[in-house]
């Protein structure tokens, strides 16, 4: 009898480690885990009790109504809320193992690695060629070989090269509003992120320029990581991978983006996607 039961006891414990070591592959193939994570401003929490996993080499649409908390949340990867007075947060946020909240983090690293583009184009008061070396610059590189290589490569990434290498010393200014958020992306390329994040990029642009900017994303999600904020829908079922949907600052639901929008698990979702709100 007793060998039986150290024998089933063995099996038992046999099953846990495989769980144990299933659990940290899966954990191991996440590039970001969110856990319990909480956001104030002040006294007001826009951020409630947030808990996702997001996968290397995958674009993650955050939808949902205005102030619902998708800008807020997608600012807290690279914590460009520190600027503001009176934040404060619980819970973690984890990029490849290392939360990005400890005391000891340097943050300029941090944006360094996780590049951020904005809803409206931002270029700098400066030629095309010396936006996208900026970031190069002021890190310190001196080598202009490597810059003006690193400047062509990035525009190629960011798909602007062919139609601006002639004109690489004109103002920024002079681009397209299509062309100018390319630039921008082009420029948070140039100094290799791993994690890129962008806040409605398209919502300025014209349907043609939107097009080249899904293209750009579904391409550059082969090197990156992606997290784009949108309001719109089909722009978020055309390029996520996975959504989440915020309501009230809750994560109300997370999934693989065709489940999201063809059989969501709860109502109110449905009820967003489809129109009747928001």
């Amino acid at each position: 009898m007793n060998i039986i039961l150290e024998k089933k006891e063995k099996d038992v414990q046999g099953v846990l480690r495989q769980e144990k070591v299933i659990e940290n592959m899966e954990r191991n193939k996440m590039k970001i885990l969110v856990k319990n994570f909480n956001f104030y401003y002040e006294s007001a929490q826009a951020l409630k009790d947030v808990t996702l996993n997001i996968r290397e080499h995958t674009v993650m649409g955050i939808i949902g109504p205005s102030g619902c908390g998708k800008s807020t949340f997608l600012r807290c990867f690279n914590r460009m809320n520190d600027t503001i007075p009176g934040i404060r947060y619980e819970g973690e946020i984890c990029i490849e193992g290392n939360n990005i909240f400890e005391k000891n983090l340097d943050v300029v690293d941090l944006r360094r690695n996780v590049g951020m583009v904005f809803q409206k184009s931002n270029p700098f008061p400066k030629s095309i060629f010396e936006n996208v070396a900026y970031g190069l610059k002021i890190n310190g590189i001196k080598d202009k070989n490597f810059i003006v290589n690193k400047v062509e490569k990035s525009l190629r990434d960011a798909a602007l090269w062919a139609e601006i290498k002639d004109r690489l010393h004109t103002s920024a200014f002079s681009l397209s509003g299509g062309q100018q958020q390319r630039l921008c992306i082009a420029r948070a390329l140039a100094v290799e992120p791993e994690v890129l994040l962008l806040d409605e990029p398209a919502s300025a642009l014209d349907p043609v320029a939107t097009a080249k900017v899904e293209e750009l994303i579904h391409e550059l999600k082969k090197k990156y990581t992606i997290i784009i904020v949108t309001h719109n829908m089909q722009q978020a079922a055309r390029i996520s991978d996975y959504t989440a949907f915020f309501m009230m600052g809750e994560l109300i639901e997370y999934d693989v983006t065709n489940k999201i929008f063809t059989k969501p698990r709860k109502k109110i979702t449905e009820d967003y996607i489809t129109g009747r709100f928001g």
